[in-house]
């Protein structure tokens, strides 16, 4: 069997500035798509350059993730396996250059993948790392996005405005990446958007813009937005239309916005928020009187 650390194929070497990583993946930590989403965006609009992927064959059970087949011409067939590629641009006028990656949450082997990011991070001289995550939360459509910040290094906590993460319980590649680079010596902070759980898989271009406006703002860097703006009003205009057709769903939406206004009006600490547990009971609840 093949060493699974030569599963990294380098494009191109680019010298960067400093630069910044920003990572998200597809699966367990990408409620929405909202994370991915978001990363595949900043790729595009700051014309990031490929530099290197992952081979998918030592990470994946491949009946679990399954490879894609499409047709580039109409008429070719091509298999489209599970991606993790990093992408590198150049910010004129900003202080740090930026790495992205863009993947999916692998099935095994998970410390040999760490391993393997964590290394491309310092072999380019990562001074940071923010990951892109997105979670399914008793928040409505029809309000602003909330955008969570976590980091374990004191003075970026204090520095970007963040919070010590105090979460307890199962995890995605997401935090365990985070010990990876905690033990390189590699600051990290994670970002988590709030998508509604009756919309948990629907592509969420609001959350997706919610995660870059946050992104952006901690690295000091601009980022064109117009189209995903365009797509979140759209978004929440359709999303309403079909919430507005089902009396329950509405009412339910709308005990959501009353309870998001009261917390807009007294923000509640992080330690007064409901649990995971208690969120899926309610959610539990409401389906069953719903089918009743």
């Amino acid at each position: 069997m093949p060493d699974p650390l030569d599963a990294i194929s380098v494009h191109d070497d680019l010298h960067l500035n400093d630069p910044i990583l920003i990572a998200a993946f597809r699966g367990w930590n990408d409620a929405g798509d909202a994370a991915t989403f978001a990363a595949s965006h900043l790729a595009r609009v700051w014309a990031a350059e490929p530099v290197a992927s992952i081979d998918p064959e030592e990470f994946y059970d491949f009946q679990a993730v399954r490879p894609q087949v499409e047709l580039t011409d109409g008429v070719t067939r091509t298999i489209r396996w599970p991606e993790n590629d990093f992408y590198a641009a150049r910010l004129p006028g900003s202080p740090h250059d930026v790495m992205l990656l863009v993947g999916t949450e692998p099935n095994v082997r998970w410390k040999t993948f760490t391993r393997l990011i964590v290394g491309m991070a310092k072999r380019h001289r990562v001074g940071l790392v923010i990951t892109l995550g997105a979670l399914l939360a008793d928040v409505p459509h029809s309000r602003a996005t909330p955008v969570t910040g976590t980091a374990g290094d004191e003075e970026l906590i204090e520095r970007l405005g963040l919070q010590r993460s105090r979460y307890e319980g199962p995890t995605g590649i997401v935090g365990v990446l985070h010990e990876g680079f905690s033990e390189a010596g590699i600051r990290s902070a994670s970002l988590w958007a709030a998508v509604p759980h009756y919309l948990g898989v629907t592509p969420n271009p609001k959350a997706a813009l919610a995660l870059v406006d946050k992104a952006v703002e901690l690295i000091g860097a601009g980022a064109e937005v117009d189209d995903l703006q365009r797509a979140s009003v759209t978004y929440e205009e359709r999303v309403s239309e079909m919430v507005a057709s089902d009396e329950d769903v509405q009412a339910y939406v709308e005990l959501l916005e009353n309870r998001a206004d009261e917390r807009d009006a007294a923000p509640i600490s992080a330690e007064e928020l409901p649990s995971g547990d208690a969120l899926a009971a309610e959610l539990e609840k409401f389906l069953r009187e719903r089918d009743d």
